[in-house]
């Protein structure tokens, strides 16, 4: 797997950044955090690995799961009180280098296009579904990514659907 640890004090461009989850609250008394992730790459929570706030970086010194949910502790934060103002906070890292992997931020403002060449609109957005996602096309359609075939290439993404589904 791709390292997601950061040891450059460089400022990262903000406008970079995915939203990777959020501090649900503190845990315990010696500055635990309880954080939500809204991705499935738990890399983003290993130790060593830096995640940027409002309040600034998180470095990660140690990390667990916790049902669906991570307790980790941070670095520089050592007690509740150092924990609480954390609460709330988005978390944000750079995108994860991995050309295997077909990323939501990468479709967003893509093409597609059917087996038959017709251009279906574009994505606005990708939709959590738990039998599939599905790709939010500007004219209408909602498209399950299963039926995504290969990966986007300049920008335009292929679905082979079954008949009928444009029609709905």
């Amino acid at each position: 797997m791709p390292s997601t640890s950061s040891s450059s004090t460089d400022p990262i461009e903000p406008a970079s950044l995915l939203d990777v989850g959020h501090v649900v609250r503190a845990h315990g008394l010696r500055g635990d955090l309880v954080i939500a992730l809204t991705t499935d790459r738990t890399e983003r929570v290993a130790v060593g690995s830096v995640l940027q706030t409002d309040r600034g970086p998180l470095r990660i010194t140690a990390s667990r799961p916790d049902r669906d949910k991570w307790v980790v502790r941070a670095e520089g934060i050592d007690s509740r009180d150092t924990a609480d103002p954390y609460r709330g906070l988005v978390l944000r890292a750079a995108p994860l280098d991995d050309p295997d992997a077909l990323w939501v931020h990468e479709m967003i403002g893509c093409r597609v296009v059917d087996s038959d060449g017709v251009d279906r609109g574009s994505v606005v957005a990708v939709l959590d579904n738990p039998a599939s996602d599905l790709l939010e096309l500007d004219t209408g359609p909602l498209v399950p990514l299963r039926f995504v075939v290969g990966t986007p290439t300049d920008r335009v993404i292929t679905v082979d659907v079954p008949d009928g589904l444009w029609d709905l």
